[in-house]
């Protein structure tokens, strides 16, 4: 049993002061505002740990290219010292071996408990072509019975899958819930028409808001109108100001709340690491400042971290640090269907940080322990 002290506690939904918290057995099982006992005091902002739905890479690891528990752990290091405690590994659109593969590794680390890995994000194959982005064209592909086989498994933790709504309809998205799958929607060039319906049929998320979506015009809402019109919908946004503009972050955010966006790097292999290029298909991924793109200027994931995210959305963007950090850590959780992360608050795990006035990163406590 440890009893922690910090002078200020964001606790996932608001700040106290002189706030004390118990750990016992890896879970914070009392909280009190009144003078206690003090075992370990937390010199800076203590806030819970970062979830990310949306980690395609870290520690020079792309999951695509090696899908093994060892990237896993490789990919979870890099991110967990800039505050990410949960994550879903995600997949880009591949081949069912490599979808196989990264299903295994993603069960072994569920059975093993390993820190961190909460599940598992497919971002495709089932997309547009139109809106690939660096998605390989000829992996992009209806759904077979493969597939869904696959994706319904029930010993991959949480399971979020990107889908174009065009490509699948709302009575598969809908089977696909009743199986406990969360279903965004992206990479997508549909019709408003075909996005309301999936999202009747179930779809609950969008992935990277604005990016890779059929836009938001006077007479044609797109995805984009969708979204932000409907609180249904929980919209990812990777807010490293390249991938979208200031202005467009503030309006998602005024539009939605800090229910409705959630923080996602979409890092790729270079964050937590020095690499500058990366292999992909039949070209490469380079990294220029804080910009990953390939030779034709195409964006291709980010460099970005969850840190990096909070410290961008309300400095740069504007948004109340209360907000910008319930976006990354109470929000997704809540659209991940976890109870027990996100929070600091009596049956938590006790996934926290110790954040400086600069807003980055000092120390991160999982399960009770600094690491």
């Amino acid at each position: 049993m440890t009893w922690f002290s910090a002078k200020q506690v964001f606790d996932g939904s608001q700040f106290h002061s002189d706030y004390h918290f118990k750990v016992e057995n890896g879970l914070v099982t009392a909280v009190s505002t009144s003078a206690t006992s003090c075992d370990v005091y937390l010199d800076g902002l203590v806030t819970p740990g970062f979830v990310d739905t949306q980690v395609n890479g870290g520690g020079g690891v792309l999951f695509n290219q090696a899908p093994s528990l060892s990237s896993l752990e490789k990919i979870f290091i890099a991110h967990r010292q800039f505050g990410t405690t949960t994550m879903l590994p995600t997949l880009i659109t591949d081949n069912l071996n490599v979808m196989r593969q990264a299903s295994d590794a993603i069960a072994q680390a569920i059975a093993e408990n390993m820190q961190g890995i909460a599940g598992v994000h497919f971002e495709g194959p089932h997309l547009s072509v139109a809106k690939r982005g660096i998605h390989p064209s000829n992996q992009v592909r209806p759904m077979s019975d493969a597939e869904f086989k696959l994706i319904t498994r029930k010993d991959l933790g949480k399971v979020l899958l990107t889908i174009a709504p065009e490509n699948i309809a709302p009575d598969v998205i809908k089977d696909l819930v009743n199986h406990g799958v969360i279903v965004a929607l992206g990479h997508s060039n549909a019709d408003f028409d075909t996005v309301a319906a999936a999202i009747d049929g179930g779809a609950r998320g969008a992935t990277h808001l604005f990016n890779a979506m059929s836009g938001l015009q006077a007479r044609a809402p797109g995805l984009i109108g969708a979204v932000l019109a409907d609180e249904r919908i929980t919209a990812g946004l990777i807010v490293d100001l390249l991938h979208v503009h200031r202005t467009n972050c503030q309006v998602a955010f005024n539009a939605k709340s800090a229910k409705g966006i959630m923080l996602v790097t979409d890092a790729m292999a270079h964050v937590g690491s020095d690499l500058n290029e990366l292999p992909w298909l039949d070209t490469v991924i380079t990294r220029d400042g804080d910009k990953l793109s390939t030779p034709d200027g195409t964006l291709a994931g980010s460099c970005l971290d969850m840190m990096g995210a909070v410290r961008r959305f309300h400095q740069n963007v504007g948004v109340e640090l209360k907000d910008a950090l319930y976006c990354a850590s109470a929000t997704p959780a809540e659209f991940i269907g976890l109870s027990d992360v996100g929070h600091l608050k009596e049956g938590a795990k006790a996934d926290f940080l110790v954040i400086d006035k600069s807003l980055h990163v000092q120390q991160v406590y999982q399960a009770g322990e600094l690491k």
